[in-house]
């Protein structure tokens, strides 16, 4: 387990996933990491991102906990498998406290869910070019949140195995206004840029869109430290 978390956790890495329930997505906005767009508002604006979201996927979507369309339903293409995609377990919520505080009881700022996904793809010249939704709500907690709420999120292609082999896997950060009252906000976003080869033969039956929140994805890494040249002696 702690190798799967650490997988999803870390860009580099290559191997283990956990299977969770299976979802489908849907989204809109502008990410702040390329290949991705988001959308947020406040509570009032809930219809007019569930309009959109149907505008980009249509009858693709569906709530967490529905059970994922088939193959078949997602690809027009008869050699098109689109996998059905996964919330990782233990990434399917973000809880936020105050600085320096848990992010629970009164000092939680905010938490983000996850409430709807969905995805589509399509086959060009051996490669699979998809689109992963997500859509939730960004729900104000006890301490308050502050104007904007960035929001991490990785997306992974994965083929389950014996040994679990990652084919793809990104973090985006994307950025939601809150209300002004402080009210809750549902945001929505789409990985636009999910590329990967087309699997062999039925091994596309055996890939997963995997998702989740991923709050150490982007941290920035470590700058690299400067060797000191030694005086040379006169």
């Amino acid at each position: 387990m702690t190798r799967q978390r650490s997988m999803f956790l870390q860009a580099g890495a290559s191997r283990g996933f956990t299977r969770a329930a299976l979802f489908t997505l849907t989204a809109l906005s502008l990410a702040g990491c390329g290949g991705g767009s988001m959308l947020g508002g406040s509570s009032g604006s809930e219809s007019s991102i569930g309009s959109r979201f149907s505008q980009l996927f249509g009858s693709k979507s569906q709530a967490v906990g529905e059970p994922a369309p088939t193959a078949a339903e997602q690809a027009a293409d008869a050699q098109l498998t689109c996998p059905a995609v996964a919330i990782r377990a233990g990434a399917s919520t973000l809880a936020v406290g105050a600085p320096g505080k848990p992010a629970s009881g009164e000092d939680l700022r905010y938490q983000v869910t996850i409430t709807r996904t969905a995805r589509d793809c399509n086959l060009n010249g051996g490669q699979i070019t998809a689109r992963i939704g997500i859509e939730g709500r960004v729900i104000v907690g006890p301490a308050g949140a502050p104007p904007t709420v960035d929001i991490p999120v990785r997306v992974a292609v994965v083929q389950e195995g014996v040994g679990d082999k990652v084919i793809f896997t990104k973090a985006y950060r994307t950025s939601v206004a809150m209300g002004a009252n402080g009210e809750s906000t549902v945001y929505s976003f789409v990985a636009e840029d999910v590329i990967y080869p087309a699997p062999k033969g039925d091994a596309g039956d055996q890939y997963v869109f995997y998702i989740g929140f991923d709050p150490n994805g982007l941290k920035p890494e470590a700058a690299p430290r400067r060797h000191r040249s030694k005086a040379r002696a006169g």
